[in-house]
């Protein structure tokens, strides 16, 4: 397998299809949700309540599921969960159907869902680990980003269609999807078996993946700089531009042009990024990242057509992307295989942590001083989580690969370790780079 192209790669081919399915099902839905809730209710407050409930769900659960994918066979996870989020997208869909499904339902689906994905995301990660040698990670990263940001282009579109034509239809979609990308899953001929047996939810095993993340000083700065405050702040810069390019909430043309754009912008960059990863270290990525960002939330401050924000979102997506495979694929190389799903858990849970305060701190900066000011903001923190990134030392040193990592100085060892809505591979990819709310 290690000599041939990734193209022949059976079971590579498999996991890639299943997660176009579930991907171009989640898309589907996440348009559908928040349009079946204000339907049903009238009330925007009871929409970003069940929003509110996925994100605390799987913020919650997301370092258990690391844990519990690097103690059990990880393809046989992922099956497990994508069949539940299946029943549970298909019990949504008949209830809509026979009349309208209750609240409490959605929130316990939504739920639910986020909740599965926690477990099945780290141990879908594991999986391409064991499946795609070292020396193809890259160009699988990019494939498979290209894929979600294809999905994301059309999926919402496709799903606001099948709600119009009837309200069951898009998850009872998503449904179907998630059962044939079990059907792939099974076909899958890998197995992803932990080194040895551990009990997943000790505080030991809990939080190996963190500490593992923190005591490596160019993983711990690119999460917490380029994770966390990029995130957040690319969050608060998506919601003003959206904003404003809806004209306050009228002119969902506008802004549906600025999302279509970076979700053009996110897929170019992945169709870039086996040309340019290998050749641009990560840490250099990443602070082109930032910088590109800070110019171009700079440009905002003065000049704000739909247009010319569209394209600039679009370009620091872009970069984004190649920055993103490149740390991806530096993390997965460097982690030992029976750590990845703690490692890639602890690394979302980081980047994770402040987003959804991103768009609250925009709202409120746009509401009490305008657009200027919420740009400016942004502005501040793009140009400080660039000076941090860019000077850094520890973004200049490669990461050491997994098996250079228990003989190397100065670095502590990890517990548990001797010596990145779904899919969960979308998940994985996303552990530290801004997307595309």
């Amino acid at each position: 397998m290690k000599n041939s192209p990734l193209s022949r790669n059976r079971d590579f081919r498999l996991l890639w299809i299943s997660g176009l399915l579930t991907t171009l099902g989640a898309q589907l839905s996440s348009i559908a949700l928040p349009l079946l809730v204000l339907r049903q209710t009238g009330s925007a407050v009871v929409a970003g309540a069940v929003g509110t409930v996925s994100v605390g769900a799987l913020l919650v659960t997301m370092l258990p599921g690391g844990a519990l994918a690097d103690a059990v066979e990880r393809r046989r996870l992922v099956i497990l969960c994508e069949s539940a989020i299946a029943l549970a997208a298909a019990v949504l869909a008949g209830a809509v159907l026979l009349g309208g499904a209750p609240l409490p339902l959605i929130l316990a689906v939504t739920a639910s869902g986020a909740v599965l994905t926690s477990l099945c995301g780290p141990a879908a990660l594991g999986l391409l680990r064991t499946v795609v040698p070292e020396e193809q990670l890259a160009t699988a990263s990019s494939r498979i980003q290209a894929r979600s940001a294809a999905t994301r282009l059309a999926g919402p579109a496709v799903g606001g269609a099948l709600f119009a034509w009837h309200p069951a239809l898009p998850f009872a979609a998503e449904a179907v999807g998630l059962l044939l990308s079990v059907g792939c899953l099974a076909l899958v001929r890998a197995r992803s078996v932990p080194a040895r047996r551990r009990a997943p939810f000790s505080r030991r095993e809990l939080t190996a993946g963190v500490v593992f993340v923190l005591g490596r000083p160019y993983l711990r700065t690119a999460l917490l700089v380029f994770g966390l405050g990029m995130n957040a702040a690319f969050s608060a810069m998506m919601f003003t531009a959206l904003t404003v390019a809806s004209d306050g909430g009228s002119s969902g043309v506008d802004a549906g042009l600025v999302v279509s754009l970076t979700s053009v912008g996110s897929l170019l960059g992945a169709l870039l990024a086996p040309r340019v990863a290998p050749k641009v270290p990560p840490g250099a990525m990443i602070a082109a990242t930032c910088w590109a960002c800070t110019a171009a939330a700079g440009v905002l401050l003065f000049h704000r057509s739909v247009l010319l924000m569209g394209l600039l979102v679009a370009a620091c997506l872009a970069v984004a992307a190649v920055a993103n495979i490149g740390f991806l694929t530096s993390l997965l190389t460097a982690t030992p295989e029976d750590l990845v799903g703690r490692v890639q858990s602890a690394a979302s849970f980081v980047s994770s942590l402040v987003v959804p305060l991103g768009p609250l701190a925009a709202g409120t900066a746009l509401t009490l001083w305008g657009p200027a000011a919420g740009f400016g903001a942004v502005t501040a923190v793009f140009a400080l989580c660039a000076v941090v990134i860019t000077v850094a030392p520890s973004m200049r040193r490669p990461l050491p690969a997994a098996g250079a990592r228990a003989d190397a100085p100065g670095v502590p060892d990890t517990p548990g370790v001797p010596g990145t809505r779904r899919p969960p591979q979308e998940q994985a990819a996303a552990a530290a780079t801004p997307e595309t709310p």
